[in-house]
């Protein structure tokens, strides 16, 4: 038998050194996500709270489940901050975008809810700005003004404040987006032109990237709310990349200390589904109206057409029927029938 080459002696030493190092990567990758799970856990019980104390949706008649049901999902961005510190009153709702998740689809629509549109707000019994209404009774208040405009269910609720958004995505290494002008604004301390952009693709971080979404003197609440679902598709596209893997325990302690929701942990890791494949297909909607200073104060007026259009849009994709609908007839749809019939 002729004696081992030395060549191949440091084939087998290279093999031998590969394969140790693929084993030593996939248990540090198993112990990581292992971690993150229970990280993630944790996450969900500090972030959950019941608002709304209701079993479910006045437009449901039976509980839902994320993993089986279509369900939607509706994100509360409020106007608040450690630094503010402002009571509930005080508060505002600073972006409001709803999302209904068709489950046999994977399919995602997300509505942008000018803070400005001219609705009814059921806590306060007459009609005002939608960003009014958290001031009310909190995401309670929200919830329902929203079911109220657009007639569909809320089945859950995120809410996150200034600093989570800004440690989210610096977090994640920041997020990249097509920056549509120059802009000189405010930071989340409300210091003037702190943050100044130039038009382009690039990368921003959180500061950054929430003066992008709240900025309201380079257009009007339409591109505002188009700017927001930019920004969150670009969160979820850096959250579904294969880079940001090892980023996710810095993003669970981002939102930690700045979420509540009532997604219990199950309900969240439903959401995986949707994402399992790469990132879901996704429509953006917002809602169609008209700048009105006709009484003195702005509000937007939504197009009656187009609202009626995207309602019936939103009650498609959730799969919604006649029977699901409210027995009896909201305040402002009682209100237009006695006007009607004046």
């Amino acid at each position: 038998m002729s004696p081992k080459s030395p060549s191949a002696d440091k084939k087998r030493t290279i093999i031998i050194i590969l394969i140790a190092v693929t084993v030593t990567l996939l248990l540090s990758v198993s112990v990581y996500a292992v971690y993150l799970l229970k990280k993630v856990e944790t996450a969900a019980d500090n972030a959950y709270e019941d608002a709304t104390g209701r079993e479910m949706s006045q437009f449901r008649e039976k509980q839902v489940e994320p993993l089986h049901d279509n369900i939607s999902v509706l994100f509360i961005g409020i106007d608040n901050s450690e630094k503010r510190n402002q009571d509930q009153e005080d508060t505002l709702s600073d972006a409001l975008i709803l999302a209904t998740l068709n489950n046999e689809e994977k399919s995602v629509k997300l509505v942008s809810i000018p803070r400005d549109t001219y609705t009814y707000i059921p806590d306060a019994g007459f009609e005002d700005k939608i960003t009014h209404a958290y001031g009310y009774n909190g995401a309670v208040s929200t919830i329902e003004s929203v079911e109220e405009l657009l007639e569909v269910p809320v089945d859950y609720y995120v809410r996150m404040d200034f600093e989570a958004f800004i440690e989210v995505v610096d977090a994640l290494g920041g997020i990249e987006v097509d920056v549509p002008y120059d802009l000189s604004e405010k930071d989340e301390n409300d210091v003037a032109n702190a943050i100044v952009l130039e038009e382009g693709i690039q990368t921003l971080n959180g500061r950054e990237a929430l003066a992008l979404a709240r900025t309201r003197i380079y257009d009007n609440d339409i591109e505002r709310g188009k700017r927001q679902q930019m920004i969150l598709e670009a969160i979820m596209d850096e959250i579904l990349s294969v880079s940001s893997f090892m980023k996710y325990g810095r993003v669970i302690d981002a939102v930690s200390d700045h979420m509540k929701t009532d997604l219990t942990y199950d309900d969240m890791r439903s959401f995986l589904e949707y994402g399992k494949d790469g990132e879901p297909d996704i429509e953006n909607i917002t809602l169609a109206g008209y700048d009105d200073m006709s009484t003195g104060v702005y509000y937007w007026q939504l197009d009656q057409n187009a609202l009626s259009e995207t309602k019936e849009t939103l009650q498609d994709h959730l799969e919604l029927n006649e029977e699901t609908k409210p027995a009896e007839q909201t305040e402002s749809e009682a209100a237009e029938t006695t006007e009607d019939n004046q």
